[in-house]
């Protein structure tokens, strides 16, 4: 029964053979290694290479920074050279990188190779958004959905194969990780070696370099889409520290919540990306994910004037919660973030969108810490009323974006 079940979301949510497929799996293969070098990284800066926490931290944070300048100018190039090309440099770079780790002895070395791999990162990311609306024709959105839905997968797998090696706490242990993650970025470019070396699109004659820059409605929506972002270190980072410190839940139900996140993620990304398909439904769909914030950050502050048993009931209904307001935030980002930009200019425009993006998730650790944390169970509050401002902004900023696109481009992704 089971096996059938499965059977039939498999061939649900799995393209068919084709460029789609192949980036699917593609992506797939990238992220069972992410998974399994993300998970134990810390450990292996600290407990290997003999870093402290705090230079880690430090080497992490300007890297990150310095990553943020190459979403735009990758993306600018993906749209002039066409995204595949930059796709497989980046994962030339990213598997360099991972090797180079391996040999890394001090901070300074660190930091420099870190640095590198997150430009690489914030490039491919830019180019992956161009490809994606490529290969995904009329429907990018519903796509992106399907290819969410195995990367999920995919990190769920490499962070249960780390898991072993964070087990056995060895230089080996961890080195394998690193070679496997890798060898991820070399398996990701020979699967994008299926998908087709799209040409770049004409540029329209009268238009400017750097269009999207002086787009102001999509230029916000990357703000709101970036502040937005912050709903998901709620769940990886915030949640498990208020569980542990704050609540009488026991530890390994910081381990149910990651699951049950991950599992609604994976089974209903699908099913709501279909029902958000144009922008009209995009600024809905950011309004429904506000609002199931605002209900999903109160009964998180809850937990902490809950006995035990109480307090992991709550917890899994409140994740469960806030997990349907990822599945639809994320589905309303991605149908506004490829039906508001002109199809010659995806790169640029998945550039600035993952630049926002980025943004917002290298301040979310202190926001959402020094609100919360500090604030204590008032701090969720604001944070749900925050989330759901910005839900609320959502469609009226949608239909600026309709009324200031040309007549020629279309706001739709539907197929007609």
């Amino acid at each position: 029964m089971l096996e059938r079940s499965f059977a039939r979301w498999l061939s649900r949510v799995l393209p068919e053979p084709g460029p789609q497929r192949a980036m699917v799996v593609s992506s797939f293969v990238n992220r069972v290694g992410n998974g399994l070098f993300n998970t134990a990284s810390v450990l292996y800066f600290t407990r290997v290479v003999g870093l402290s926490p705090g230079q880690v931290g430090l080497g992490l944070t300007i890297a990150g920074v310095v990553g943020l300048l190459a979403g735009v100018p990758a993306g600018e190039l993906a749209d002039r050279r066409g995204p595949r090309a930059v796709m497989l440099l980046t994962l030339a770079v990213q598997a360099a990188t991972m090797l180079a780790f391996v040999f890394v002895r001090g901070w300074g070395a660190f930091t420099a190779i870190a640095t590198l791999d997150l430009l690489a990162l914030s490039a491919n990311n830019a180019a992956r958004g161009a490809m994606v609306a490529r290969v995904g024709g009329e429907r990018p959105a519903v796509f992106r959905a399907k290819l969410r839905t195995f990367v999920n997968i995919g990190v769920v797998l490499g962070t249960v194969g780390a898991g072993f090696a964070v087990q056995i706490d060895t230089r080996a242990a961890y080195t394998a990780l690193i070679l496997l993650n890798a060898a991820s970025y070399v398996g990701c470019g020979l699967f994008l070696l299926r998908v087709p070396a799209y040409p770049a699109r004409p540029r329209p004659p009268l238009e400017r370099r750097w269009a999207v820059l002086r787009d102001r409605p999509f230029a916000l929506f990357a703000v709101l889409d970036g502040a937005m972002g912050l709903q998901y270190q709620v769940a990886s980072l915030l949640l498990p520290i208020w569980i542990t410190l704050h609540t009488e839940a026991p530890r390994w139900t910081v381990a149910a919540v990651n699951a049950l996140n991950s599992a609604f993620c994976v089974l209903f990304q699908v099913r709501v990306g279909s029902k958000v398909e144009t922008t009209e439904q995009g600024g809905r769909g950011f309004r429904q994910a506000g609002l199931l914030f605002l209900v999903s950050c109160p009964l998180m502050a809850l937990a902490a004037d809950l006995p035990s048993a109480a307090a992991v009931l709550v917890l899994l209904l409140a994740i469960g919660v806030h997990s349907l307001g990822e599945v639809w935030q994320s589905s309303a980002g991605f149908t506004l973030g490829f039906g508001l930009a002109p199809e010659h200019a995806q790169g640029q425009y998945q550039g600035l969108l993952g630049l926002g993006f980025d943004t917002g998730q290298a301040l979310a650790p202190a926001v959402l810490t020094t609100v919360c944390l500090g604030l204590g169970q008032g701090g969720w509050v604001l944070l749900g009323l925050f989330f759901a401002g910005l839900g609320l902004a959502g469609p009226p900023l949608a239909a600026w974006a309709g009324r200031t696109r040309p007549a020629a481009q279309p706001v739709q992704t539907r197929v007609a």
